[in-house]
């Protein structure tokens, strides 16, 4: 006997990137209304756990990042997790910088950037942390 979720997915059909409805709602998965219910905060942490899985993930394969301490894989992470990690290996220097342990011109690197403007004081404490491995102050 098929679940209920199976019988769900059966009638609401299963996307995983968002998509209007009949009725002309944002929705995704299996038929949850983002226009009206939205997601809990639970759910929104949740996804965010995965997605910062998967940055990590693809740093790990390499060298130069795993050498890293805590603080500056942290800052990677972030960019990783706002740029994507392909967008991140943009920053050529700033990754060369990272391989070479010239943490002050990575950091300098970082702003020197389009991103530095667009992120505003998520670039600065980023920044700040790359420089000094020090975790930001709340």
């Amino acid at each position: 006997m098929p679940t209920i979720y199976e019988q769900l997915e059966l009638h609401e059909g299963l996307k995983r990137k968002p998509y209007k409805d009949s009725v002309g709602k944002l929705t995704i998965g299996i038929g949850r209304n983002l226009d009206d219910k939205g997601i809990t905060k639970q759910e929104a942490k949740y996804l965010c756990q995965n997605d910062v899985k998967d940055v990590v993930n693809q740093l790990a394969d390499y060298k130069w990042f795993c050498k890293l301490d805590p603080v500056r894989q942290k800052v990677l992470i972030d960019m990783g997790f706002n740029l994507g990690v392909p967008g991140l290996l943009q920053f050529k220097n700033m990754v060369q910088a990272l391989k070479d342990n010239q943490f002050i011109a990575a950091a300098n690197e970082m702003k020197n950037s389009k991103w530095h403007h667009q992120v505003g004081k998520r670039a600065l404490r980023l920044e700040e942390m790359m420089k000094n491995n020090e975790d930001y102050k709340e």
